[in-house]
């Protein structure tokens, strides 16, 4: 009897396929009104929306002799994304009362010397792009100016230490060997001084011939699918809202 008792309560509380499809069409209204509100406020959005560009700068780092950066490119972006993009997105949010309202990412292209700043942005903001990726090159100049500068120092002072080596053997009878070495060692750091070349930009917040965003179709098309899972469970919350109304007044009324 028990079981029995059980078994129908089991059947009384299942809910099948057709008393869901049952709920839905009696409740499409809903579904309608929030399919339709959510898909012409993605359709909104896409049009209403600014177009965006990407704005790539690019350089290519300082080089000491035979091609060898004098700072690895890797190095030099990490010192960018985690000291100077911070320090300029901190001065920029206290002179604006905003953040930047865009990113500024920092790549190394494959097998290069070569640095690229690229933000992606509308026109509107196209000035301030080019100030961020104007400061953070000068950052970058001067950090490697100030290696070049070491540099040169360092090979000046060899080379003048040589130039004392060299004169000093001169007069020297058997030192031909000792001299020729010097002199060898005195060409090749002259030729590593003349060598050393400073950081190059070659391109400074260059718009793209294609705009990046906003993809409209898509945005259009995947409101329209959020519109219809939204508005499903719209309908099945407002049939259940109705129902522990209705049940409420029941008791109520008891």
């Amino acid at each position: 009897m028990n079981n029995a008792y059980e078994q129908q309560q089991m059947r009384d509380d299942e809910i099948s396929l057709v008393d869901l499809a049952a709920v839905f069409v009696r409740r499409r209204y809903v579904f309608y009104i929030v399919f339709v509100v959510v898909t012409l406020a993605g359709l909104a959005y896409a049009l209403f929306t600014s177009d965006k560009y990407e704005y790539a700068s690019l350089l290519e780092v300082a080089e000491q002799g035979d091609g060898r950066p004098i700072e690895q490119p890797a190095a030099v972006i990490a010192t960018i994304e985690n000291r100077w993009l911070q320090e300029v997105s901190t001065r920029f949010r206290a002179e604006h009362e905003k953040k930047l309202p865009f990113e500024v990412n920092a790549s190394n292209p494959e097998q290069t010397r070569l640095i690229r700043l690229s933000s992606e942005s509308d026109k509107e903001n196209a000035e301030v792009v080019k100030d961020i990726h104007t400061t953070l090159i000068d950052r970058v100049k001067q950090h490697q100016g100030n290696l070049i500068s070491s540099e040169e120092k360092s090979l000046q002072r060899q080379i003048e230490s040589l130039e004392k080596v060299i004169e000093a053997l001169e007069g020297q009878q058997f030192a031909g060997e000792a001299l020729a070495r010097a002199i060898e060692k005195r060409v090749s750091l002259e030729r590593q001084l003349e060598q050393l070349k400073p950081v190059e930009v070659l391109v400074v917040s260059r718009e793209s011939a294609e705009k990046t965003g906003p993809r409209r179709a898509l945005i259009v098309v995947l409101a329209g699918l959020l519109g219809g899972m939204v508005g499903v469970f719209g309908a099945f919350l407002f049939e259940f809202i109705i129902r522990v109304r209705a049940q409420l007044s029941a008791n109520a009324s008891a």
